[in-house]
């Protein structure tokens, strides 16, 4: 497991999906790495309302390499953490440009939020490997707590998408394989 704590130690609201399946760890990961936003309907357009201007095609994997993303970490070889600064609340694209890992690390902007996303594999037992996906937010003063209280129904509305949607076409992509 990736150390999400290094990056993001209390946060505020914390999201975590978990799907193991029989298909080998690597022909898991790379399945996916290949999950586009259009392979994961509901999720896939729930993330392209919230950040305007992504293709359907995108595959989450590029999503989270490129603003308003940065990759934080990549342990080993399935492991992805990235992370995004903002106000995440708001349906402009108002997350700051951020250039390397440390700044998210220390990012303290008051009013915005800090949003770590993890997705790694794990060994699970009897051979199996397991999908694993975290999603951390911190809330960053005052009116970050206010805003990031706004999306919390959001996220309980919405949240499983990430496991019925994101998880579950990457496993089935893994064992159609």
């Amino acid at each position: 497991m990736p150390d999400l704590d290094h990056w993001l130690p209390k946060p505020s609201m914390r999201v975590a999906y978990r799907r193991e399946t029989g298909a080998p760890p690597g022909r898991l990961w790379e399945a996916a790495r290949s999950v586009r936003l259009a392979d994961a309907h509901m999720l896939g357009r729930l993330v392209r309302w919230r950040i305007p201007g992504l293709a359907h095609d995108l595959s989450f994997d590029a999503m989270f390499r490129a603003p308003p993303f940065i990759v934080l970490a990549e342990e080993h070889e399935r492991v992805l953490v990235s992370g995004l600064v903002g106000r995440i609340w708001t349906l402009r694209r108002d997350y700051p440009h951020l250039t390397d890992p440390e700044e998210f690390r220390q990012w303290s902007t008051g009013g915005t939020a800090r949003v770590l996303f993890a997705n790694w594999i794990e060994d699970a037992q009897a051979g199996r490997a397991a999908l694993q996906s975290e999603v951390r937010v911190e809330a960053i003063g005052v009116q970050g707590r206010v805003g990031v209280a706004a999306v919390r129904p959001l996220v309980g509305a919405f949240g499983s998408l990430i496991g019925s949607d994101g998880i579950e076409a990457a496993v089935r992509m893994a064992e159609r394989q």
